[in-house]
C-alpha cells in the first residue's frame, strides 16, 4: 500500500507545471460559465417563457459552435507553431461576453451572448488540448488530461454552488447573480496570459503550412478516424446537461436548488477524471472507456424512471461518473493517434465531428421532451448509448494498442 501511495505521489509531482496552470485557467473559467449555465435553462423557461425545444436549440447551437470552431483554431495553431496565444484569445473573448448575460433584455440577446461565449471556448479548446500533449510526457498523458479535466470540473461544481447561494441571498434575482460571473472569467484570462509558458517547438517539427489540406488530413490516419467516429456515436447518446436541470424541476425541485444537480454531477466527475486517466495509462483506454459507456446507460435509465429528487440526484451522480471515465480518455486517444505536428488540427477535426453530433443530440432531445416527456428523452439516450457500447469491441485493436 505504501509503495502504491509513493508511486501516486511521484506521478502527481511529475505532471508539468503548465498542465497544472492550464487546469487552474479552466477551473476559473468554469466557475464563471457554470454559474451562468446552471441558471440559464431555468431563466429561459421560467423567466422568459421559452420552450424546452428552444433550450435544446440554444444549447445545441452554442455547444456545437464551440466544437466546430476548434477545427480552425487547432489548424491555425499547427500553422503558426504556437498554441498559447490562440488559447488566450479564446479565454479573453469568453471573459468579455460575461457582462452581456446580466444586461440582456431578451432571448435573442441571451442566445447571442451564449453563442459568442462558446466561440471563445471553441477558439481556446484545440490549442489548449494540443498544448497539454506538447508538454506532458507520453507515459503521463492520460493522467495529465485527467488532471486538467478534474480541475476544470471543480470549477464546474463551484459555479452551481455559488449560483445556489447567490440565488438564496438575492431572492432569486437572476440578473444580480449573473454579474458575479464576471470576475473569475477575467482572472482566468490573466493566468493564461501571464503565467502559462509554451515550450519551444522541437526543431524537427516545422509548422504545417496547410494543415487542412487533403494531404495533411490524410496523415491523421485510420486509427484517429476510428476514435472520431466512436466519439461521435457516443455524443449522440449524451445531450446537453440542461435537460438534467429540467428533469430536476419536473419532479418538483425548488428553482433555487435546481443547480445542485450540476454540483452532484461535477463533484463525481472531478473525483473520477484524474484516477480514470491515470488508470488508462496502465490498463489501456478501451477498458475504462467501455465502463463509462455502461454507466451512462444506467444514468439514463435512472433519469427516465425518476419519481423524485433523490433518483434524479442518483442519475446526476452516474452521469458525472461516466464523464470522468470518458472525456479525458477520448482526449488522450486523440493525442495518442495523431501526428505530433498535427495535434491542433486533430483536436479540431475531432471536435468538428462531435460538434455536429452534439447539435443533433440536443435538438432531438428537445423535440422528444416537448412531444413525449422526459421519460422518453432519457430512454432514447440509453438506447443510443447501447449502440455505442456495441461498436467499441469492433474497434478495440485501433484504440487500445500497447502504450
Amino acid at each position: 500500500m505504501a509503495d502504491a501511495t509513493d508511486r501516486s505521489l511521484l506521478q502527481w509531482r511529475r505532471i508539468p507545471r503548465d498542465v497544472w496552470l492550464l487546469g487552474i485557467v479552466s477551473l476559473l473559467m468554469d466557475v464563471s460559465s457554470e454559474l451562468i449555465h446552471a441558471l440559464l435553462p431555468i431563466y429561459l423557461v421560467v423567466g422568459l417563457g421559452a420552450s424546452a425545444l428552444a433550450v435544446g436549440v440554444i444549447e445545441g447551437f452554442a455547444e456545437s459552435t464551440a466544437l466546430i470552431v476548434r477545427i480552425f483554431s487547432g489548424a491555425l495553431s499547427d500553422r503558426l507553431g504556437n498554441r498559447k496565444w490562440l488559447a488566450a484569445t479564446g479565454y479573453g473573448l469568453a471573459a468579455l461576453t460575461k457582462p452581456i448575460f446580466p444586461l440582456a433584455p431578451s432571448i435573442g440577446w441571451l442566445f447571442a451572448a451564449r453563442f459568442i461565449d462558446r466561440i471563445g471556448k471553441g477558439i481556446r479548446g484545440a490549442p489548449r488540448d494540443a498544448l497539454i500533449a506538447d508538454v506532458a510526457p507520453p507515459d503521463l498523458r492520460g493522467a495529465s488530461y485527467g488532471l486538467r479535466q478534474s480541475l476544470d470540473t471543480i470549477g464546474a461544481f463551484a459555479g452551481p454552488l455559488a449560483a445556489i447561494g447567490l440565488m438564496l441571498l438575492t431572492g432569486d434575482n437572476f440578473t444580480v447573480v449573473f454579474w458575479f460571473a464576471v470576475l473569475p472569467a477575467f482572472l482566468s484570462f490573466a493566468v493564461i496570459l501571464f503565467a502559462v509558458r509554451e515550450p519551444l517547438r522541437p526543431a524537427e517539427l516545422a509548422p504545417v503550412r496547410s494543415p487542412l489540406s487533403r494531404a495533411q488530413i490524410a496523415r491523421l490516419g485510420p486509427a484517429f478516424w476510428v476514435v472520431a467516429v466512436l466519439a461521435s456515436a457516443f455524443t449522440l447518446a449524451r445531450f446537453s446537461e440542461a435537460f438534467l436541470l429540467l428533469r430536476a424541476q419536473s419532479v418538483g425541485m425548488e428553482l433555487a436548488f435546481v443547480p445542485i444537480m450540476l454540483v452532484v454531477l461535477n463533484v463525481v466527475y472531478a473525483l473520477s477524471a484524474w484516477p480514470a486517466g491515470a488508470l488508462s495509462d496502465k490498463v489501456g483506454r478501451y477498458t475504462v472507456l467501455t465502463s463509462g459507456f455502461a454507466i451512462l446507460i444506467a444514468a439514463d435509465l435512472a433519469l427516465a424512471v425518476a419519481p423524485n429528487v433523490a433518483i434524479v440526484a442518483l442519475g446526476a451522480a452516474l452521469w458525472g461518473l461516466h464523464m470522468g471515465l470518458t472525456q479525458g480518455i477520448l482526449a488522450s486517444l486523440v493525442a495518442d493517434t495523431a501526428p505530433a505536428d498535427l495535434r491542433g488540427t486533430a483536436f479540431g477535426m475531432f471536435n468538428l465531428v462531435t460538434g455536429i453530433a452534439t447539435l443533433a443530440a440536443s435538438v432531438i432531445a428537445g423535440l422528444l421532451w416537448d412531444r413525449s416527456g422526459p421519460e422518453v428523452t432519457f430512454l432514447a439516450g440509453a438506447i443510443f448509448t447501447a449502440f455505442a457500447v456495441a461498436v467499441v469491441p469492433l474497434v478495440r485493436r485501433s484504440i487500445d494498442r500497447p502504450r
